[in-house]
């Protein structure tokens, strides 16, 4: 993937600061989360502040979209707020999918939204998945194949 020239000089921040010389074949996607400004923010922010430690995708989001499958473990991602900005970079620990119906308590706990249940991860989650389905042209189900990912924050953006 290609780094995004709204995220290069955060990028090479981050590249420099860690140390390992370009990291840019590590790259996966400079993106926010949700599909709304206010939550966006939200959940980055979550995200800096340790409480969100997952995220949840459609595999079918991944298919249609150019790197064509979820990240691999040890993948680099860049967290921007709705506006583009870059908030931080998560290396992703390990992904999952399985059917939206199976997706675990556990799991909702580390996205760390809402109250942490997973009845609040399922209903808001059915209800985005609901409106990716709709942009995607499919009908959201019990089954369908959500990508549950865990991460971990290994830079951020300075204050």
């Amino acid at each position: 993937m290609t780094i995004p020239s709204n995220i290069a000089a955060f990028w090479d921040a981050f590249s420099a600061e860690v140390g390992q010389g370009d990291c840019s074949e590590r790259f996966f996607e400079a993106f926010h989360f949700d599909d709304n400004e206010a939550s966006a923010d939200e959940l980055a922010e979550l995200v800096l502040a340790g409480v969100k430690r997952a995220t949840a995708g459609l595999l079918w989001s991944f298919e249609s979209a150019c790197a064509g499958a979820p990240p691999k473990p040890g993948a680099l991602s860049v967290v921007t707020c709705w506006d583009g900005r870059p908030v931080c970079v998560i290396e992703t620990l390990e992904v999952e999918v399985v059917p939206f119906e199976k997706v675990s308590a556990e799991f909702a706990a580390l996205e760390g939204e809402g109250d942490g249940s997973l009845a609040y991860w399922r209903r808001v989650h059915w209800a985005y998945f609901g409106r990716e389905c709709a942009r995607l042209g499919r009908e959201p189900s019990l089954t369908m194949p959500v990508a549950c990912e865990r991460f971990k924050v290994i830079y951020r953006a300075n204050a």
